[in-house]
């Protein structure tokens, strides 16, 4: 998992969707209001804006170690 950020932002882009998504289907009445439910969304959004960052940090580290080898070599 560490080795690919891809993965880590994928993963987060889906858990902030479902907690955008599951509190609007609360609104309209799709789904039943209830404690576990809104704990859940509200987890699941805080946990993947925390993934997402950790996600683009870990691409960006890549990404410069990468240009600084290459930047070694020339």
């Amino acid at each position: 998992m560490l080795e690919r950020p891809e993965r880590l932002i994928a993963i987060a882009v889906f858990m902030l969707l479902f907690g955008c998504v599951v509190p609007f289907l609360m609104v309209i009445k799709v789904f039943e209001s209830t404690f576990f439910l809104n704990f859940l969304s509200y987890g699941m959004s805080v946990g993947g804006l925390l993934l997402g960052i950790v996600g683009i940090a870990m691409l960006r580290a890549r990404q410069k170690r990468k240009s600084d080898d290459e930047d070694r070599y020339r």
